[in-house]
């Protein structure tokens, strides 16, 4: 029986825990925190979105960073295998709008409890409120676990710390420091899945807004690197929603040194043509009104103050009175309102850290450190990371379950 010790009571934490001592190990689980699963608790607001039903391929054309390191795990731990073993657990799920699966509950305090469960039927020795100071090698081989106070030794050692997001439950860098003082490198860490700062003063005035079916397209030097349809909503500082989650993954690396922005298409599903029509009709309609109350048909109350501004149109001027070239400009807002975007919002708003240990120096079939005998990752410290939809849990579970089998 070898002796292991996994770093980090998170959901990868916990799978490879279990599945370590599953495969016979005398396996320990130290957490830093009072409990299990702080920041699984407040995944998808409280509800857990565990992982995302579609198959493997599915998991890697979602990926963003290094998606085909991550190919042997996905295929030795699918979504369906996920969701086998949190139903094995007695943890039902359902799925819901964009293949996301979340338990019947809309609980993830009962994810955590099949984790648990799990955990007690492998007979994982679990330590709260455990600080590991460092790792103990000798000879490139690791020996043990430095506590401080006292030092345990061990045959192999999981790191699955997580990473920089949500700092409140303990995600601190951890596990960057322990790799880093192994010999691994660690490529530079950025907030991701994260709300975005914008240049212009008009956020605050759209504040609270939320547009659902809207279009928006992410740019890097003019150059479109992410485009999808749904929702956004405008904070005091910028945009939030699902759309700029998904859009800040593309962006983040670019905020330096280039040209960031966001145009949101407030009409997708018209063309141009099409718009021009609808805004003729209303038009027609309101053709004795002003300019600033014939929009109540084709936008949000709070957003029509805005149009009026950015039009350059006298919003008294009767609507009757507005030039081909004036609708124009009305009609190109409506298709492409543009926002300039200055940064993320940090690390304690981001859903998850992008960047990691490096995975050139792990071995994707086993998530075995090639540097240090004994040591191996999983979880959100790898860099590896995913829109959101549960594609992050996915890889926590998929790396965990190869660390758990392979250490």
């Amino acid at each position: 029986m070898k002796k292991v010790i996994v770093i980090g009571g998170g959901p990868a934490g916990m799978l490879a825990a279990g599945m370590s001592a599953k495969n016979g190990n005398d396996t320990i689980l130290i957490e830093k925190n009072e409990k299990l699963g702080k920041k699984l608790f407040i995944t998808g607001k409280g509800r857990c979105n565990v992982t995302n039903n579609t198959d493997p391929e599915g998991l890697i054309a979602n990926t963003v960073s290094n998606p085909y390191f991550l190919y042997s795990a996905f295929y030795s731990f699918t979504s369906q295998d996920t969701m086998a073993f949190f139903e094995d657990m007695g943890i039902p799920l359902k799925t819901e709008r964009g293949s996301r699966v979340f338990p019947v509950s809309d609980k993830s305090s009962d994810i955590i409890k099949g984790l648990k469960r799990f955990l007690e039927q492998q007979n994982v020795k679990i330590m709260l409120n455990t600080k590991v100071k460092g790792l103990i090698m000798k000879n490139g081989k690791i020996t043990g676990v430095d506590l401080g106070e006292k030092k345990l030794s061990c045959d192999g050692v999981i790191i699955a710390t997580g990473g920089m997001s949500y700092r409140s439950t303990g995600s601190d860098g951890d596990g960057y420091r322990f790799a880093k003082k192994c010999g691994h490198s660690v490529t530079r860490l950025y907030p991701s899945l994260v709300p975005l700062k914008v240049k212009e003063d008009i956020c605050a005035k759209l504040m609270g807004l939320s547009l659902k079916n809207i279009g928006a397209r992410f740019l890097v030097n003019g150059k479109t690197v992410y485009s999808e349809q749904g929702e956004l909503m405008f904070a005091h500082f910028g945009v939030t929603g699902p759309l700029v989650l998904s859009g800040s993954a593309y962006v983040m690396r670019a905020f330096e040194k280039d040209r960031v922005e966001l145009e949101i298409d407030l009409k997708p599903a018209l063309d141009e043509k099409e718009l021009d029509q609808r805004i003729l009709k209303d038009f027609s309609k309101y053709a004795n009104k002003a300019f600033k109350n014939a929009l109540d048909d084709l936008l949000p109350q709070k957003l029509i103050p805005v149009i009026v501004q950015l039009s350059g149109i006298d919003g008294d001027k009767k609507v009757n009175g507005i030039t081909k070239e004036e609708r124009r400009r009305i009609l190109s807002l409506l298709k492409c309102f543009k926002l300039t975007l200055t940064g993320p919002t940090g690390f304690n708003e981001a859903v998850i850290t992008s960047g990691g240990v490096n995975v050139d120096e792990i071995d994707p079939s086993t998530m075995r450190s090639k540097i240090v005998e004994g040591l191996s990752f999983c979880g959100e410290v790898i860099d590896a990371d995913a829109f959101t939809g549960g594609f992050n849990l996915q890889i926590a579970f998929s790396t965990a379950f190869l660390a758990g089998n392979y250490i």
